[in-house]
């Protein structure tokens, strides 16, 4: 019987031989044949199937990391743990017109990816209250007495100090930025202010204080500020990780001969105070401009900027339009109007002879007021009586040329310069008057419908005074809502539809604006997007200091990863081998004379050969 030896490059003691007779009568050749398709199909199985689990595990981990940050958006409401040596902090002075406040924001220490943005947050007390404090009257005010403007600001930094761990406090930026109030001072006041704090401050607080970071911005500073908040909590600044999510091409500025890239597409602002109004979007493509003086005017509405930490990489270059309207508030606006109403009845009495307005019982009918309601105009001693019609039409058709659009192409409201909108791949929030009022009579805050919009203001503008204000009584409205908002409601729906429609140039189908007082039920200011942008280089500290043992680490996470899969690919591939080796082996014993002496055998196998019982 033939015999299967064996022979490794291992110790002596390790040789041994397989007799045929050991050997399963199995391995014939047709089931030979079926054993090697066996493995090979249980080994290209087993392959199928780990490529199947690795990518319904990373797959499923991707998701969940997405579904993770939006929960940490909804959710964030946990105090911030100041014991935490990681965590960085930055404090941001909003010096507005009629007060000051101060927010302070925390962030983990950054990931290493240069594309990737800091994850700032509003920091939270013990309490889980935002940390903000707010001071009157406004910074503006101390315009002739500069020298105690460091002293009506130290309770705002005092009180930031307390909430940021002593030991972070030379690392810790600190901007103040005036806005409103006091970019009506002259530049003189304007500079004697900054002086009293950039001198005072630094003496009595340790934090990062540099001459660049007290500062009057400006409205454009400010829109772009606002713009980049709101992006940041949408999450519109993340890489892109499902089919589903809308992009849009981008011509990065400066580059606009190279290709267009395809990212998240960012939304557009909208809002509607009380004196002005501001819209901001970003403009994805290179615009063209009808003329020179157009494009003149363009270069002052159009910011373009780098949210990344590396210049070098430009997939957070933005191009943004920013253009704030004076008097195109919803409280400016009525008072424009009313003016319009005093000055017009005034002549054309004077000129026919009228007495219109002048008694209660001769009231001006106001298409802008609800119906019946009665209401006074008071100028230089002169009163005016109206009475309300409530007619919605009407109201709009009165006050569109308030708009002052201008036939040129590509213009708004005054005739500014406004760059096309892609209508069809765009998305916009509108904030304060916006939200009011379709929300807090109408109750039709959220998605906007143009068509639902105009029946719900017709029907409240032609509804009795009388019945409204039993609707009111009954709390049938928003709780904030306010006598104030009932009677001028008509008017300023109105006015809110023909700047959307009429002076910006959204079509009446347009269904992609949401009105919104909040983001992921947090009230989103502009000073997140202020800090956002003013510490966009920080990143590069820790990426220069972990650059080195972050390509390691990803390297053993890979290594931990794949190991086991690698593992038993490389054992059915060992083990493929021997078989091959053994069937190999068979085959060319079988081709043996079987009338072969047992000393050949052994001679064949390299061995010396045995004697035979009995011999000498």
């Amino acid at each position: 019987m033939g015999r299967i030896g064996i022979s490794c490059l291992f110790p002596a003691s390790w040789h041994f031989s397989i007799s045929p007779v050991g050997c399963p009568r199995i391995l014939n050749t047709n089931l030979r044949q079926i054993m090697v398709i066996s493995v090979l199909a249980a080994a290209v199985s087993l392959l199928y199937f780990s490529v199947v689990i690795i990518r319904n595990k990373y797959g499923r981990l991707t998701r969940d990391k997405k579904f993770q940050r939006y929960l940490a958006r909804v959710t964030d409401i946990e105090a911030t743990d100041t014991n935490n040596p990681n965590v960085n902090y930055g404090i941001v002075v909003d010096c507005g017109s009629s007060g000051s406040r101060v927010f302070v924001y925390c962030w983990p220490r950054h990931n290493g990816n240069p594309r990737d943005l800091l994850d700032i947050r509003q920091m939270r007390d013990k309490n889980r209250k935002p940390v903000v404090m707010k001071i009157k009257p406004g910074i503006s005010e101390f315009a002739t007495s500069p020298e105690k403007v460091s002293d009506y600001i130290s309770p705002l930094l005092n009180f930031a100090a307390e909430h940021v761990p002593r030991a972070k406090h030379k690392e810790t930026p600190l901007y103040i930025l005036c806005t409103a109030g006091m970019r009506i001072l002259p530049e003189s006041q304007q500079k004697a202010i900054l002086e009293d704090l950039l001198t005072d401050i630094p003496v009595h607080f340790d934090f990062l204080f540099s001459d660049s970071h007290a500062e009057v911005i400006s409205g454009k500073q400010e829109g772009v500020y606002a713009w980049i908040g709101i992006n940041f909590v949408l999450g519109r600044f993340e890489h892109i990780e499902d089919d589903d999510e809308a992009v849009v091409e981008v011509n990065i500025p400066g580059s606009e001969s190279s290709e267009a890239i395809v990212r998240k597409r960012t939304a557009g602002i909208l809002d509607m105070g009380g004196v002005s109004t501001q819209i901001a979007y970003e403009v994805p493509k290179t615009v063209s401009f009808a003329s020179s003086q157009q494009e003149e005017v363009a270069k002052n509405l159009l910011a373009e900027f780098n949210l990344g930490c590396d210049v070098h990489h430009t997939e957070h270059v933005y191009r943004v339009y920013v253009a704030t309207f004076l008097g195109f508030g919803g409280n400016a606006a009525r008072q424009r109007y009313e003016d319009r109403i005093f000055a017009n009845t005034i002549q054309k009495n004077r000129l026919l002879g009228k007495q219109t307005g002048l008694t209660p019982d001769m009231p001006y009918l106001d298409p802008c007021l609800p119906l019946d309601i009665k209401d006074e105009i008071q100028q230089n001693g002169q009163t005016i009586y109206l009475r309300g019609t409530g007619d919605f039409d009407l109201c709009r058709e009165t006050i569109q040329p308030f708009m002052n659009k201008t036939n040129e192409t590509q213009t708004s409201l005054n005739g500014v310069y406004q760059p096309p909108i892609h209508f069809q791949n765009s998305e916009f929030y509108g904030f304060s008057e916006f939200y009011y009022c379709t929300e807090d009579v109408l109750r039709m805050g959220g998605d906007y419908n143009a068509a639902k919009f105009t029946k719900a203001a017709k029907d409240y503008c032609a509804t009795k005074w009388s019945i409204l204000r039993e609707r009111f009584d009954r709390g049938l409205y928003a709780s904030h809502a306010d006598l104030h908002r009932l009677k001028y409601q008509c008017f300023k729906s109105a006015w809110m539809f023909e700047v959307f429609h009429r002076g910006f140039s959204f079509p009446f189908n347009y269904k992609s604006l949401k009105t919104a007082l909040q983001v992921y039920d947090k009230e989103v200011q502009w000073t997140l997007g202020a800090i956002l942008y003013r510490t966009r280089f920080l990143p590069l500290r820790d990426i220069q200091q972990e650059a080195f043992r972050a390509s390691h680490t990803h390297w053993r996470g890979v290594s931990f990863v794949y190991n086991h899969y690698l593992f038993s690919g490389c054992f059915l591939v060992v083990l493929l081998a021997i078989l091959l080796y053994l069937l190999r082996l068979r085959r060319i014993h079988r081709r043996t004379p079987r009338s072969s002496s047992a000393a050949a055998l052994w001679m064949e196998e390299g061995l010396p050969a045995q004697n035979a019982p009995g011999t000498l």
